[in-house]
């Protein structure tokens, strides 16, 4: 018999696919480690080991999505990403290099088997259930509730003139308004409406570019990372932001290294000056059109600018140029505060560091905390506050987050993994409390080590 690294064993250090019909080269994770380099990556999905290194840059939700999965199992994520498997296994055929070795664990590391098999059962169960099928109704009154909205904002300047009363109203309608298209574009993004994905992104490029002037493909390539590898360094974008916050782990690195670029045990205090109000206005758009121009999306940069062009033609009129320009940045100010709170009240105050090699479940788990429901606050948060259930399963449509979450409460109890639910408004303040925590903790780093 052929030995690790041969035909039946396993092969060498770069392989082409398997010949068809040839028995599979066999691997033990000790080799798979070895293939995590920029130009060299390997992924496991259900025991088959797969060559991803030149497909990486054709991969739709990136290369840096998938590359976190290097030397990885990516089964539950390969799962919990994609709707439809049977249409994506057609891509993977042509990278498979071989299996695992039959004495080999499915996953590497210290992992715990049942725990991962439940989830698979848990996720079977909710398949079975049917919920991740989709209520078209519910999305449509969704969107005509924003169009509504968008159409109040407008009807009240032109009835009611360019006055104080009238502008902030139509201010506060309209950050509402695109408060509500974030949501709508990430049920999209997830493709967890329409059951074809180029439905999906069709309609997304629609809400994300015509009705809020940002790149569908820019969220994505954000956002996807952020679910892979959750409140992870440099994986992903929405902690990585030192030198200008520190979390988790970064406080206690910065300290050591005698790094202070700012007041860090202040930041607490200076988040509300450059957080919530400039994180959509300054750094989205920044990004946005950088990602547009350097990546050349030249489709979602002519929705973004039809975005501009009806917000300016619709209400110069009353404004002119400059009035216009401040009713916009008013918009993106009032939509920043919603958007920093609505999505960091989950997140920051929990687990942030360094890659752990976690299970999927479990590492959702960490980085995750729900907020109590209500009927108000599924709205108003996009169905954000069911976050454990949303990234556990980023495809199933948020209706359903409400029927599944018993099943995830009653797998944490089994397996002991942590199902935190918070009041709304203790989510908001842990914002705070967490950025001074690892402010304090950088100055004691800093000052005694």
């Amino acid at each position: 018999m052929g030995g690790v690294g041969e035909p039946g064993g396993g092969p060498g250090p770069r392989e082409g696919p398997a010949p068809l019909g040839a028995p599979l080269p066999i691997f033990r994770w000790e080799q798979i480690r070895q293939h995590d380099l920029p130009g060299d990556k390997w992924l496991v999905i259900e025991r088959r080991v797969y060559d991803i290194s030149r497909w990486a840059q054709r991969h739709p939700g990136g290369s840096r999505l998938i590359g976190h999965h290097s030397a990885e199992d990516a089964t539950d994520a390969f799962h919990a990403f994609h709707q439809d498997l049977h249409f994506v296994r057609k891509f993977l055929k042509p990278l498979l290099i071989g299996e695992l070795a039959p004495e080999e664990p499915s996953q590497d590391g210290a992992q715990n088997a049942q725990l991962i098999e439940d989830f698979r059962a848990l996720r079977q169960a909710a398949e079975d259930m049917k919920l991740f099928e989709a209520d078209t109704t519910f999305f449509a009154l969704l969107l005509g509730h924003i169009l509504a909205m968008e159409l109040l904002a407008w009807l009240l300047v032109y009835l009611l003139g360019p006055g104080w009363v009238s502008s902030v109203l139509a201010a506060l309608i309209l950050a509402i308004s695109q408060a509500q298209c974030w949501c709508l574009q990430h049920d999209l993004g997830h493709a967890s409406i329409f059951p074809k994905s180029r439905w999906n992104h069709v309609a997304q490029q629609f809400v994300m570019g015509q009705l809020k002037g940002f790149s569908a493909h820019w969220w994505n390539f954000r956002h996807f990372q952020h679910h892979a590898k959750p409140n992870i360094f440099h994986k992903d974008p929405d902690v990585t932001v030192a030198p200008v916050f520190l979390l988790g782990e970064s406080s206690v690195e910065y300290g050591k290294k005698k790094r202070r670029y700012l007041p860090y045990n202040h930041q607490h205090l200076y988040f509300f000056l450059i957080g919530p109000p400039l994180l959509t206005l300054v750094n989205f758009e920044v990004e946005n059109l950088a990602y547009m121009l350097v990546c050349m999306q030249w489709t979602d940069l002519l929705w973004a600018a039809s975005f501009y062009s009806r917000f300016f033609l619709s209400y110069s009129p009353f404004y002119g140029a400059t009035g216009t320009l401040l009713l916009f940045v008013a918009v993106r100010v009032l939509e920043s505060h919603w958007f920093v709170w609505i999505t960091q009240m989950n997140h920051i105050p929990k687990e942030i560091g360094h890659e752990k090699h976690r299970d999927w479940a479990s590492s959702q788990l960490a980085a995750t905390c729900n907020v109590e429901p209500s009927l108000f606050i599924d709205w108003f948060s996009g169905h954000l506050n069911f976050q454990i259930e949303h990234h556990l399963f980023p495809t199933m449509p948020r209706h359903n987050y409400r029927r599944v979450a018993p099943l995830v409460k009653a797998f944490c109890a089994k397996h002991g993994l942590h199902y935190e639910v918070k009041p709304f408004l203790t989510a908001l303040v842990d914002i705070i409390g967490s950025l001074k925590k690892s402010g304090d903790i950088w100055l004691d780093a800093y000052l005694h080590q």
